[in-house]
């Protein structure tokens, strides 16, 4: 039997080998008789089974996550131009959730980024742009699922905790002081709402060689997946995948359909406070990993991460 998870601290005490006689039972039980091998990174315990599949575990304390996801690899299977896995089998077992899933093809975008030239990766920035689009343009009646239900209320619940959140980060003083005169000057406006993966950075997009290049093979990892203003998407993608390249983050943004004249700094800004505002901000440690800006100011920061 799957052990008991029902807070995050009994989540946290389990190793991914701990759990391999109730993955392996669990497969034998759809009739999968691969053998389960555990990838290292991720939050939740993922199993590669042969070449063929991979098994997504949804412990007691996550579990509404399971909804999530498999709504939007059902959703959004084949609508996408990049792969996206398909659902083999879902459910629950000992109160856990469970998703079989098609394993896609090639390599993280993570593992290749490093020895590719400045032409290779502007090369996958359209396509990652294109692929957002039609993600967004999805409407399926399933995605209600998705939360918020209410857009306005999520922002203005996120703001209220703003600094709160951000001091529990260790975000200096200098920086937390500036937060909520930001933010309340970004004009965020009551924009449509579209199924959003919220976390599309290197380590979720799959890429494979094509003659001398790559080109995008998959996106995966949506149970953080939510409903929300599109331009939410843009902050993993500044932060993750472009990281202060603007000319990567110009040709992903034209490509997904906005016009030259879109991309001002009322945009980058707007990035910006949807960055502040995310449910998984750390804006501590973007601070360590990203560009410097030229002030020590959210004006001069949204130019050096989004500015383009």
């Amino acid at each position: 039997m799957f052990p008991p998870a029902a807070t995050a601290a009994e989540f946290d005490q389990l190793a991914r080998e701990d759990l391999l006689p109730a993955v392996r039972d669990l497969l034998r039980t759809l009739g999968e008789h691969g053998e389960p091998v555990p990838f290292a990174d991720g939050s939740l315990p993922v199993y590669a089974v042969g070449e063929q599949l991979v098994l997504k575990l949804y412990p007691p304390v996550y579990l509404d996550e399971l909804t999530t996801e498999r709504t939007m690899l059902e959703v959004l299977h084949g609508k996408l131009p990049i792969p996206t896995p398909g659902v083999v089998h879902a459910g629950t077992r000992d109160g856990w959730g469970y998703v079989v899933m098609e394993r896609l093809r090639g390599h993280s975008l993570s593992q290749v980024w490093p020895d590719l030239s400045a032409a290779g990766r502007l090369a996958l920035a359209p396509q990652i742009g294109e692929a957002l689009s039609a993600l967004h343009a999805v409407r399926d009646p399933a995605l209600s699922v998705l939360a918020p239900q209410d857009w306005t209320a999520f922002l203005a619940a996120q703001r209220e905790k703003l600094v709160d959140h951000h001091r529990k980060t260790t975000l200096d003083e200098h920086w937390l002081a500036q937060l909520p005169e930001f933010v309340d000057s970004v004009e965020l406006g009551t924009p449509e709402t579209v199924p959003l993966h919220t976390e599309v950075m290197r380590d979720h997009l799959m890429v494979t060689r094509e003659g001398d290049g790559w080109r995008l093979s998959g996106l995966f990892d949506f149970e953080p997946a939510m409903r929300g203003a599109a331009e939410y998407e843009f902050a993993a993608v500044g932060l993750f995948v472009s990281s202060g390249d603007p000319a990567f983050l110009r040709s992903l943004l034209l490509a997904y359909g906005y016009r030259p004249d879109d991309l001002g700094p009322d945009f980058s800004r707007r990035c910006l406070a949807y960055t502040l505002l995310h449910v998984y901000s750390n804006f501590r440690w973007y601070l360590d990993v990203l560009p410097a800006p030229e002030k020590p100011t959210f004006v001069s920061l949204a130019d050096a991460w989004w500015g383009v």
